[in-house]
């Protein structure tokens, strides 16, 4: 289907952006970081500021009064940029739409923290969720994450299976980076005019994995893990304009193959990143309305 029109003009003011315009930099791709996009930001019972693990996170409780199961949100952004200020509004609209609490981590990032940092980190914050408050249950988590963060997320699920835990009920994985297979179709079609740009994708992953990038480990890129039996029942959503369409539609028929639950919505009309944009791109307010219900049903809420 053709963009939808609100997308096509975000993609348009997109484009001015000094890591769109290039050359690709560590500073030019950080510039939003400090000057995330304007959009509304729902209000939320309790937002606070905490340290989980060494690292800088974000509580968002939609009601703070109940012990709920807690969703441990990784933001996307190459693992080179992005922090809890450029999700923010995602995770506002993911915690009132799930009914749940989600605790937004800044892990470190690449290049001066390559892999495996910020997925260690990550792991660290996954076994200290009992230390953010007396209104999460620790032992109910959801992992989330959106593209380099829901690389993250599916790459926490592998690594808490191989560890023995902590148990994670469910994973929302939203156009995760799963591989470094740049001659896939939707490379070919989308990497070019839609934001999310095949040489950009092969700069981000040189600055997470370094020489690596043709042979990654399969934590780097969870789509080259030989076993994806038990893991958690998935939530895989995947954007029609975007280079990473492919990879997430062939994790999501990996995941099945193997017998985990998997639920893949293809949304239509928009292109990597437009989960960020609820409350201005409806197709992102209904993305997340599904993804909420999914997580609510994993807890059996």
């Amino acid at each position: 289907m053709a963009l939808h029109p609100a997308a096509a003009s975000i993609l348009e003011m997109m484009k001015q952006l000094p890591s769109a315009v290039g050359p690709f930099t560590v500073e030019a791709f950080r510039v939003g970081d400090t000057q995330p996009m304007p959009f509304p930001k729902p209000p939320v019972a309790e937002v606070r500021d905490l340290i989980l693990a060494a690292q800088p996170a974000r509580l968002y409780h939609p009601r703070p009064d109940e012990k709920l199961p807690v969703i441990l949100f990784l933001h996307g952004g190459g693992w080179v940029c992005g922090n809890i200020e450029t999700h923010d509004v995602t995770c506002r609209a993911l915690a009132l739409k799930a009914g749940l609490p989600v605790v937004s981590l800044d892990y470190p990032r690449a290049p001066e923290h390559p892999f495996p940092a910020p997925l260690d980190a990550s792991y660290r914050a996954l076994a200290a969720l009992a230390t953010v408050g007396p209104n999460v249950d620790a032992s109910r988590i959801a992992v989330a994450g959106d593209s380099a963060g829901g690389n993250l997320a599916a790459a926490l699920c592998l690594l808490a299976k191989e560890r023995g835990g902590p148990a994670i009920a469910h994973q929302l994985l939203i156009y995760p980076v799963l591989d470094t297979d740049f001659s896939r179709a939707s490379y070919r079609t989308n990497g070019t005019d839609y934001f999310l740009t095949g040489p950009m994708m092969r700069w981000f992953w040189e600055q997470y994995v370094g020489d690596a990038v043709d042979n990654p480990p399969a934590l780097a890129a969870p789509l080259r893990a030989t076993d994806l039996a038990g893991l958690p029942a998935a939530t895989i959503i995947a954007a029609e304009y975007d280079p990473l369409r492919d990879e997430d539609v062939a994790y999501a028929e990996r995941l099945q193959a193997t017998g985990v639950p998997v639920r893949l919505e293809r949304v239509g009309g928009v292109f990597h990143g437009f989960a960020s944009m609820p409350g201005v791109l409806p197709p992102a307010d209904a993305a997340l309305d599904l993804a909420g219900a999914d997580l609510r049903r994993a807890f059996g809420l």
